[in-house]
Parts: C-alpha cells; structure tokens; sequence
C-alpha cells in the first residue's frame, strides 16, 4: 500500500515504521499540499483535520480527553470545545503541534488512572475519561470554567437514563469532592 494511501485512510501517521522511500513520499505529499506536518514525525492528511475529532493517540501518546472535550462528546454542555482538551502526566514535556490546538491538563498517575476508557469517535479509538469522572472534573474545575457551565453539566448528566450516581459518588470519593458533590447533588435532585 502507499504510503499517501495509508495517510487517507488513517489520518494520521507517524514517520518511526516508516521507510526512506516512504518518509520521501510523505514529503513530496507534503509538498503537494496534500499532507500537513503537525510536529516532527507526525503528519496528517488535510482531509482529517476538517474532522472534529483527530487521533489523540498519535499525537499526544497517553494522553487522555477530558473536560471541555469529554463534555462535548458526552453531550453534557451545549458549549463548543476551543481546543482539544487533554491530560497527562504532570511531569511530562511534550511538543504539541501548531495546528490544532490543545490544551494540556497536568495531573498525577494517580488521577490519571481514574476512570479511563476508550471510545470511537468518528473513527477514532480515543482514551477519554468516562462521563461520571467527566463530571467531576466538571465539579473539580467550577472555578475556572464558571459555576454556570458546572451546573449545565450536572443537571445534564442528572437528567440522563445512563447515569451512574454509585460511580459519580465513588469517583467524587477518590478525587476528594465528595462533600461537594453532595451540597450541589442536594440542591438540584
């Protein structure tokens, strides 16, 4: 298959399995305008990035969608993502790209860890933090993002036939926002 080939079909692509020859036909796509370099050693088709979903794994390797992002997908706010939210591990460096924008979010192994899933998103197999961990983030984060966007999420996710309050409540446990929780739980159930 060409390299050009496989670039459309996935995407995205990483230059480290790739042969001489095939790293000079991805230049020469390049050239062309067919391909766009994103930083070094990942490329994109053009195509993939008028997407609204790009392949998080290739470009930030472990890295994990949350907040404003994981908000959208699960449908819990009506507001549109700026960026392509994602964490990683808070010691972590890593070069992001000029196009698209990300916003890097730092946290520890141990919030990291906190539920993790995977989920296709327009084709892609994307690590994200499941909705009820979403939540929370949304509770954690309430400073920053405004009270009023932590309210929409809530009372969406509230409102929603798969809403697992049991999960909510643990993961509010280990994230130590339980008693927050609670206070905004009591005013809107």
């Amino acid at each position: 298959m060409c390299i050009i080939d496989k670039l459309k079909k996935s995407g995205f692509i990483s230059t480290k399995e790739l042969s001489d020859w095939q790293e000079q036909q991805l230049q020469a796509a390049v050239r062309k305008g067919e391909a766009i370099r994103l930083k070094n050693g990942i490329y994109a088709d053009i195509d993939a990035l008028a997407n609204t979903m790009v392949d998080i794994r290739t470009i930030i390797p472990n890295g994990i969608l949350c907040l404003w992002s994981a908000w959208s997908i699960y449908h819990l706010t009506t507001q549109i993502p700026n960026a392509y939210y994602v964490a990683i591990e808070r010691t972590r460096k890593i070069i992001l790209p000029d196009y698209p924008e990300f916003q890097l979010v730092f946290q520890s192994d141990k919030l990291l860890s906190i539920g993790v899933t995977q989920k296709d998103v327009q084709g892609y197999n994307v690590p994200i933090f499941d909705m009820e961990r979403s939540v929370c983030d949304a509770i954690k984060y309430r400073n920053k993002v405004g009270i009023d966007v932590m309210a929409e999420i809530l009372q969406t996710y509230l409102k929603r036939p798969d809403k697992n309050i049991s999960l909510l409540m643990d993961y509010a446990a280990k994230l130590r926002l339980r008693n927050t929780l609670n206070q905004y739980l009591e005013v809107w159930q």
